[in-house]
């Protein structure tokens, strides 16, 4: 199924503590559309298997998982420990969990809640498959050691313990399963717009993309 979205929709697609989020967030509220994490879903699975107890890198589990998830425990605040984002880093490489929110995420897109004009999906494959035909697609990424100090600080801003070496290593860990995946790999869409958000700030990212849907959602057809 190829998804012809009614809404528009801007794909946003980048490693680990890129600023993606951050971004998507942000244009969301600036422009009134939806937005949707999708990372959360794949978070949400692997805290899933591991409460259950089960190994995140048995497919048939975690895809059986993925099918039966709850969207109201997407906001839990325990998504965000490392522990799930290493889990969810290992249950999105199996077909079979992706296959199973894939039409949640392109439902999301097509028909935004509460009947919005647009939805932000933020994710690592969004612009290459679950968007394909997104208004607007970006590729948000940053160097390990910038996304690093930035997951220190998100950490240390919660009261949680962290060891940058540590978190450095496993972010090029994720990078290399996320990009060499079968399914799906972390690349950016032949038409995505590069955000190299190593040396710039929140607002000069938000800056440079909202210029980018202006131009796209305000132009006057020929």
């Amino acid at each position: 199924m190829t998804l012809i979205p009614p809404s528009f929709v801007i794909a946003i697609d980048g490693p680990a503590a890129s600023g993606k989020g951050t971004l998507s967030r942000r244009l969301a509220r600036h422009y009134g559309f939806a937005h949707l994490d999708t990372g959360a879903l794949y978070r949400a699975t692997g805290r899933d298997v591991l409460a259950a107890g089960f190994d995140p890198a048995d497919p048939y589990v975690a895809a059986r998982i993925a099918a039966a998830l709850d969207p109201a425990s997407f906001d839990d605040p325990g998504l965000r420990v490392e522990a799930v984002g290493e889990a969810a880093s290992i249950v999105a490489a199996h077909g079979g969990v992706r296959s199973a929110l894939l039409e949640l995420q392109r439902r999301f897109a097509a028909t935004p809640p509460g009947g919005l004009a647009g939805a932000v999906l933020d994710g690592r494959d969004i612009g290459t498959v679950v968007c394909p035909q997104a208004a607007v697609k970006f590729f948000v990424t940053a160097s390990p050691e910038v996304r690093a100090r930035r997951r220190v600080l998100e950490l240390e801003g919660r009261g949680l313990p962290a060891d940058e070496a540590a978190i450095r290593a496993d972010l090029v860990v994720r990078d290399a399963r996320d990009s060499e995946r079968a399914e799906a790999p972390l690349r950016p869409a032949g038409d995505a717009i590069l955000l190299d958000t190593s040396a710039l700030d929140a607002d000069a990212v938000f800056a440079a993309a909202r210029a980018v849907v202006d131009q796209r959602l305000f132009a006057k057809p020929e």
